[in-house]
């Protein structure tokens, strides 16, 4: 939901940041790999454990890998390669972040089986559009795309960082809503395939 509306929302704040990294002599796949790199780094965090620490560098990553799309507009260098790029840079990101939370709570049986639930819908969710799209229906849609997952992840593991007992409702929040999500595409998928 986020990613269809929030873009020209933060647009105002996206663009002249993206024409600074253009400045800066930067190209949409440098920031698009530098956002992972930074990702992948909260991500060995949160696996040590410290969840706000861990949670804030991985949002830094998040906000990265926004800004490729805005920047290669401005440069006029969008491309399929590159959006091919941005997708694998965002599943990798999101299964380093899953991987690090998941060794860290490798002894709590409940929040490694929620956490491997989560990963799966969060590679489920996206698989479903791009089978969808190659089939000629549209599969966008539901509640819970990137954007949607991403903040309530991070914001989940962050908080638990700073003593707040939100990790296994997060955990438990997010596995309902984003399998919620996977059958919702699933659906609106089966009955465009069907006209």
């Amino acid at each position: 939901m986020l990613d269809l509306r929030g873009r020209s929302r933060l647009a105002p704040i996206l663009d002249p940041i993206a024409v600074g990294l253009s400045k800066a002599k930067l190209t949409p796949t440098a920031v698009t790999l530098i956002g992972l790199a930074v990702s992948v780094c909260g991500a060995v965090i949160v696996a040590n454990g410290e969840y706000a620490w861990g949670a804030s560098v991985a949002a830094i990553g998040a906000v990265l890998d926004a800004l490729d799309g805005p920047l290669a507009r401005y440069q006029g260098t969008a491309s399929v390669r590159g959006a091919f790029i941005d997708t694998m840079s965002d599943r990798l990101g999101e299964v380093a972040i899953w991987a690090g939370l998941a060794f860290s709570r490798r002894d709590d049986e409940t929040a490694l089986m929620l956490t491997i639930f989560a990963l799966a819908f969060s590679l489920l969710t996206p698989y479903v559009r791009a089978k969808a799209e190659s089939w000629g229906a549209e599969g966008r849609g539901g509640w819970m795309g990137r954007a949607e997952r991403m903040i309530l992840a991070l914001a989940g593991i962050g908080l638990e960082g700073f003593g707040l007992p939100t990790l296994i409702p997060m955990l438990w929040v997010f596995v309902v809503l984003s399998g919620f999500t996977v059958g919702q595409r699933i659906w609106r998928t089966w009955h465009q395939l069907q006209s």
